[in-house]
């Protein structure tokens, strides 16, 4: 889970680098933080269940969707205070950055370690 998580802050990187090239320092602001409303609640929410698989006697499904629960609520916190404190901010490369951040994931699968 850590892997796509890696992937993750990588593609972040490089949109956040695109979209500077593109848009200026106000687009690659943008995908950043777009980028981080989904990195940083992914993150949080694979310590919480390595924390809870390695207890015994814990809920393992009940935490995962309470973690789950969680992690969208935090994204959808993030992108509103990004909104509300950025006032610079670059609708397009904001969504871009969040979108290519949700889909990196899906890297880490392509590859067995």
């Amino acid at each position: 889970m850590f892997r796509a998580i890696l992937l993750q802050v990588v593609a972040i990187i490089i949109t956040a680098l695109a979209a500077g090239l593109i848009a200026g320092t106000r687009g690659a602001v943008s995908a950043v933080l777009g980028g981080v409303a989904c990195v940083l609640p992914n993150f949080l929410f694979a310590l919480r269940l390595k924390f809870v698989a390695s207890r015994p006697g814990a809920s393992y499904p009940a935490n995962f969707f309470l973690g789950e629960f969680v992690k969208i609520a935090l994204t959808i916190g993030l992108l509103v205070i990004s909104v509300r404190e950025y006032a610079d901010l670059h609708w397009p490369a904001m969504l871009i950055g969040m979108g290519l951040a949700l889909q990196a994931g899906f890297l880490a699968f392509w590859k067995k370690s």
